[in-house]
């Protein structure tokens, strides 16, 4: 999770060597398979945008409305004096006070309103080795003290939903909004812009970031769970099932090369795929095989997901 000001994103990315960047939004056309240098298949891609949605369909639930009308009443006092329209601004301004000293009413202990959701995904088609060779390259640049270049690359190392939550922070908001209308009153009209437009840029959002590898992991693991379900699998099941717990693995140790979360989480993975492999080699089938491993990709995703 990371929190911040309400700033503008970046919206396109650089090609450094063998790493390919794309930026969507959901909904957005994907890259063709052939592009995809982690070939992977449209429906499990369709999957892993679901189980995003879902998330973000967690955060959209908690957005607070009177929060939402204050923040848009706000704008509208703002917008009433561009028009020279200060009694219309007042109006506005006494609406958003209203609202805000009913959230605190109902929630005294709540610092942060939230007030939209937004998603974009960073997405970073490469193999952990391209990106050791990358971070190589950052560390080349910070020893030859070129931070610009290190900075630029570096920023790129991210495979990502970002959901991000905008909120109004109610220990500051409520006052702030208070102090323009003795500016509007005292005929400082420029001056209660000015105010007002700093208000809104103290929204804060916040960053709640999902690994696209861990989701990837995931849909590939239900897929062999299945298969490793099927009693007297036929040759084929047998190396879709093998094919499907090696990308598990090297979506894991995509996740892991790209730095989310410490190394002894990974350990209890690979350990975990290492029985899971065990346990469904030589046609072996059963239920339960997955379920530890389940768990802990479930536990790791909620603690990156706060």
């Amino acid at each position: 999770m990371r929190s911040r000001f309400a700033a503008n994103r970046p919206t396109a990315f650089l090609v450094t060597g063998t790493l390919l960047w794309a930026v969507a939004a959901f909904g957005a056309q994907q890259p063709p398979a052939a592009d995809r240098s982690q070939g992977q298949p449209a429906p499990e891609q369709e999957a892993v945008q679901s189980r995003a949605e879902a998330q973000t369909g967690e955060k959209r639930k908690h957005i607070i409305q009177e929060a939402v009308a204050a923040l848009a009443e706000t704008r509208k006092a703002l917008a009433a004096l561009d028009a020279g329209k200060p009694q219309e601004a007042l109006a506005a301004l006494e609406t958003v006070t209203g609202k805000l000293e009913l959230i605190v009413a109902r929630e005294p202990k709540l610092g942060l309103a939230p007030v939209d959701v937004t998603v974009v995904t960073y997405d970073l088609y490469a193999t952990p080795q391209a990106i050791d060779k990358a971070v190589d390259q950052v560390k080349d640049y910070l020893e030859d003290g070129e931070i610009q270049k290190a900075r630029a690359l570096l920023s790129d190392l991210a495979s990502e939903v970002v959901i991000s939550v905008a909120h109004i922070p109610l220990e500051t908001y409520p006052d702030e909004i208070k102090a323009v209308a003795p500016l509007i009153d005292a005929g400082k009209i420029d001056e209660a812009k000015a105010a007002l437009q700093t208000v809104l840029n103290t929204l804060v959002v916040v960053d709640h970031v999902i690994p696209l590898p861990v989701l990837r992991a995931e849909v590939l693991l239900d897929k062999a769970e299945k298969l490793a379900e099927t009693k007297a699998r036929s040759p084929k099941q047998e190396q879709e099932l093998s094919g499907l717990l090696k990308d598990a693995r090297d979506q894991i140790r995509l996740a892991e090369t790209l730095g989310y979360s410490d190394k002894k989480d990974y350990e209890t993975f690979y350990a975990q795929l290492d029985e899971i492999e065990a346990k469904t080699s030589e046609g072996k089938s059963g239920q339960g095989f997955f379920d530890a491993l389940e768990t802990s990709l479930g536990g790791f995703k909620r603690k990156l997901f706060q």
